[in-house]
C-alpha cells in the first residue's frame, strides 16, 4: 500500500510526490530534477542576455545622444549609406548658403580684385605666377567677364537662385583667379574655394532660397552628408591650424609680437604685462584655442562656450589683420555645428509644420527593407566613394610637402593650403634683383613691385623666365644673366639671405619634386639670439627716442654692399658673432679715401651716411652684427597703437568707413565692368589705370 511523503519530503512548491519504490520510478525522478535545473539554468542565462541587451542599449542610447548615430551605424559600407543619407533638416544649411553668399558679393572686388582687375591683369609684361603654367591669361576685356560670371554667381548662392548653376559659375571662375596668382594665396581663399565646390551637390537651396519659393518641392529634407562633410572641412581649418601651431616659434611667442599692444587686448593689459600677453594670450592661447574648439562645437554641453569663445576670436581677428571676409565666413559657418532645425525656432513660419510631413530628397535613404535589400543604388556609393576621396586628400595635402620639395624655402611649402595660419610672420629688407648684359657687361638693376614672390623658390624660377622673355622682346637682350639677393627676417631671426646671389637664375633647374639647389638654409644656429635680441633693443630705445637697430647675419664667403640713405645718423656697425671685413670709399680733402677693417665679436665701427660700405664675412662661420642709428619715422611708427585705446564712437565711425569702402570698391567694380561690355559690344576702348611704382 502506497503512503505518503512527510513533509520534509515535499518539493519547491509543497507539493505531494509520491514516494516509488521500483527502480524505473527512481530514474524517472531524477530526470524530473535534472530538467529543472535545465530549466533554470536556461532562464538564468535569458535573464542575463536581457540585462546584458540592456545595459547594451543604455550604452548605445548614450554613445547616439553623445555623436548622433549609433556605433553599429560604422560596421559596414551599408549601413554608413544609410547615415549618410539619413534625412536631415535643410534649414541651417540654407541660411549659411545665403550668408556664405552675401560674403562673397563683397569679397570678389576686394580681395579677389576686381577693383583694381585693370592694374592687376592689363599689362602683358607683369609677370604672372600660375600654379600650372598652361592655364591661359585672357585679355583684360575677358578677365573683366569671368569677375562678372563669379560676381553673378555669388549673387545667386545668396539668393538660392538657379542655385546649381551659380555654384557652378562662381566655383569654376574663382579657382582659375585662384590658380592663376600664386604669389596672392592664403589659407582663407582657399577656403572660399572649397565651400563653393562643397555646397555644389549639396541641398543648400531647401530653404531661405528663391528656388524653393519659385519651384516649391516636396522634398523639406537633405542628407546628412550634406552637413557632415561641411563639418569636417571646418573642423580641419581649426584643428590643423592648432596642429600647425605645434611649432618651437609658436609657442615660445617668436612668431607674432607687439600684438599685445593693440587695443583689443587693453583688458588683458589690465593684469598681465604685454609680454605675458603676447605669450599667454596670443600664442599659448590661440594654440589651445585651435587645437580643441573643433571638438567642443561637436557636444550640445560644450556648443554654447564654444560658440563664445570661437565668435570672440574671429571678431578680434576682423580688428586687428586685414584679412577681409575671413573672420566673418568663420563666424557665418558656427551654425553648421548647432541643432540643423535652429533657423525654424527662430523664425516660425506656416511652411514649418509642412517641413514635419515633406518628404526627402531623393538621395536620401531611410532603413527601410525591400525584399530583404536595402534601397541603395549605385549613386549612394559615388557619394560616399566623393566624400572618402575629399576627406582623405584633405587630410593628406596639408602635409604634402616631403613630396612637394620644389616648393620650399624656411617654410614646408606655399602657403595658402597648408592651415600653418600666422605661423610664420616674415620682415622683408631687401629684394634686389640684377641683370647683367653678358654681351656689353652693362648692369640692370630691376624694381621687384612687390616682394611676397620673391619667398618661394618656385615663384623666383617663374619671375626669372618671365624677365628673360620681356628682355628678349622688349629690349632685344638674348645673352642675359639674372641673379637676385633677398634678405628677410622669419619670427624675430636676424636679417639673412634666402637665395645664393651668385647664382644665374637663367641657368638654374626646378621641379616641384626636388628641393631647389640655389636656395640658402635658415640660420638656426644663431636663433638662440632671439633670447637676447629684445634685451639688446630695449637698451638702444633707451639712448632716445628715435634710436633704433637693424640685426643682420651672412654666411662665410658672401659680401654685402649697402646704401645708408640720408634720413639716418649716428651709424655704427657692432658684430656680434663671427668676423667681417669692412669697406667704405670715404671723402678726406676731397679725396677719396677707402677705409678697411676687421671687425671682431665686440667690436665696432662708424658707418658714414649717403654712401656705399661693403661686408663680408671671413669666419668660417656664419657672421652676425647690428646696425645702431637714429630713425625718428620707425620710432613714430612703433608707437601707434601703444596705449591706444579708441572709444565707441571711434570704432563705430570705423565700421562705417570699413562698409563705406565696401560700397565704394563695389561701384568702382561695377564701371569697370561696363566698360569691358562696352568695349565687347561696341568696341569701345577700355581705359586702364597703371601702377605707379617709386
Amino acid at each position: 500500500m502506497a503512503t505518503c511523503a512527510p513533509l520534509s519530503d515535499l518539493g519547491p512548491k509543497n507539493k505531494f510526490i509520491p514516494r516509488l519504490g521500483s527502480r524505473e520510478q527512481g530514474r524517472s525522478k531524477m530526470k524530473g530534477a535534472l530538467k529543472k535545473d535545465q530549466i533554470a539554468d536556461v532562464v538564468s542565462k535569458e535573464s542575463k542576455e536581457t540585462s546584458k541587451q540592456f545595459e547594451a542599449t543604455q550604452k548605445r542610447g548614450k554613445f547616439y545622444h553623445l555623436f548622433g548615430f549609433y556605433p553599429s551605424d560604422l560596421r559596414s559600407c551599408q549601413s554608413l549609406i544609410l547615415l549618410m543619407c539619413r534625412p536631415t533638416d535643410a534649414a541651417s544649411l540654407g541660411v549659411v548658403r545665403a550668408l556664405f553668399g552675401f560674403l562673397m558679393v563683397f569679397d570678389i572686388p576686394d580681395e579677389r580684385g576686381l577693383a583694381i582687375a585693370d592694374i592687376r591683369w592689363g599689362n602683358p609684361l607683369d609677370c604672372r605666377f600660375p600654379l600650372f603654367d598652361f592655364l591661359p591669361l585672357l585679355s583684360l576685356q575677358w578677365m573683366f567677364m569671368v569677375y562678372l560670371v563669379m560676381w553673378i554667381g555669388a549673387l545667386g548662392i545668396t539668393l538660392g537662385f538657379f542655385f546649381r548653376t551659380s555654384c557652378v559659375a562662381f566655383a569654376s571662375t574663382y579657382w582659375y583667379i585662384f590658380l592663376m596668382d600664386k604669389s596672392s594665396w592664403n589659407n582663407h581663399s582657399y577656403l572660399y574655394g572649397l565651400l563653393a565646390i562643397l555646397l555644389l551637390p549639396s541641398q543648400a537651396n531647401l530653404y531661405c532660397s528663391l528656388d524653393a519659393w519659385i519651384w516649391p518641392k516636396k522634398q523639406k529634407k537633405a542628407p546628412l552628408w550634406n552637413y557632415a562633410i561641411l563639418r569636417y572641412q571646418l573642423f580641419l581649418l581649426y584643428f590643423l591650424a592648432g596642429l600647425k601651431k605645434l611649432d618651437f616659434d609658436w609657442l615660445n611667442g617668436y612668431s607674432m609680437t607687439y600684438l599685445a599692444n593693440h587695443w583689443v587686448f587693453q583688458p588683458f593689459r589690465t593684469f598681465m604685462t604685454p609680454e605675458q600677453v603676447d605669450l599667454w594670450i596670443i600664442h599659448v592661447g590661440g594654440f589651445v584655442l585651435d587645437l580643441t574648439v573643433a571638438f567642443w562645437l561637436f557636444f550640445d554641453k560644450t556648443r554654447p562656450s564654444a560658440l563664445f569663445f570661437c565668435s570672440s576670436f574671429h571678431l578680434m581677428n576682423s580688428q586687428i589683420f586685414s584679412i577681409g571676409m575671413f573672420p566673418y565666413v568663420c563666424l557665418v559657418t558656427l551654425p553648421l555645428f548647432c541643432d540643423p532645425s535652429w533657423p525654424r525656432k527662430i523664425f516660425p513660419t506656416s511652411t514649418t509644420n509642412d517641413y514635419e510631413t515633406g518628404s526627402e530628397d531623393p538621395s536620401c535613404l531611410k532603413p527601410i527593407y525591400h525584399k530583404d535589400k536595402l534601397k541603395i543604388q549605385w549613386k549612394h556609393y559615388l557619394i560616399l566613394t566623393c566624400l572618402a576621396s575629399h576627406i582623405s586628400i584633405q587630410a593628406v595635402l596639408p602635409y604634402s610637402h616631403s613630396f612637394t620639395k620644389g616648393f620650399k624655402n624656411w617654410t614646408p611649402g606655399l602657403y595658402g593650403y597648408s592651415w600653418d595660419m600666422m605661423v610664420h610672420s616674415w620682415n622683408t629688407i631687401l629684394v634686389l634683383p640684377k641683370v647683367i648684359d653678358r654681351s656689353s657687361g652693362k648692369e640692370i638693376f630691376l624694381n621687384p613691385d612687390t616682394d611676397r614672390w620673391s619667398k618661394h623658390p618656385d615663384m623666383v624660377y617663374q619671375w626669372a623666365k618671365c624677365v628673360q622673355k620681356n628682355l628678349l622682346d622688349t629690349q632685344g637682350m638674348n645673352d642675359v644673366s639674372i641673379f637676385l639677393d633677398v634678405l628677410s627676417s622669419l619670427n624675430g631671426r636676424f636679417q639673412q639671405r634666402m637665395y645664393d646671389p651668385r647664382v644665374d637664375l637663367t641657368k638654374v633647374v626646378w621641379s616641384p619634386f626636388e628641393e631647389p639647389k640655389w636656395t640658402l638654409p635658415l640660420l638656426t644656429d644663431l636663433s638662440s639670439w632671439r633670447i637676447k635680441l629684445p634685451e639688446i633693443e630695449n637698451q638702444i630705445f633707451a639712448w632716445s627716442n628715435y634710436s633704433d637697430v637693424l640685426f643682420v647675419a651672412d654666411f662665410p664667403g658672401l659680401s654685402m654692399e649697402n646704401f645708408i640713405s640720408e634720413g639716418l645718423g649716428n651709424i655704427s656697425l657692432t658684430v656680434l658673432e663671427g668676423e667681417v671685413e669692412f669697406e667704405q670709399n670715404t671723402l678726406l680733402s676731397e679725396r677719396e679715401v677707402v677705409r678697411k677693417a676687421i671687425v671682431r665679436p665686440g667690436e665696432a665701427v662708424d658707418v658714414e651716411s649717403k654712401a656705399f660700405h661693403h661686408i663680408k664675412t671671413i669666419s668660417l662661420t656664419p657672421s652676425c652684427y647690428m646696425y645702431t642709428f637714429v630713425n625718428e619715422t620707425a620710432q613714430k611708427l612703433k608707437n601707434n597703437y601703444d596705449d591706444y585705446v579708441p572709444n565707441s564712437g571711434e570704432i563705430s565711425k570705423g565700421v562705417y568707413e570699413a562698409i563705406l569702402i565696401r560700397f565704394r570698391s563695389i561701384k568702382l567694380s561695377g564701371s569697370l565692368i561696363w566698360n569691358a561690355i562696352l568695349n565687347l559690344v561696341f568696341g569701345v576702348p577700355v581705359p586702364r589705370r597703371v601702377k605707379i611704382t617709386p
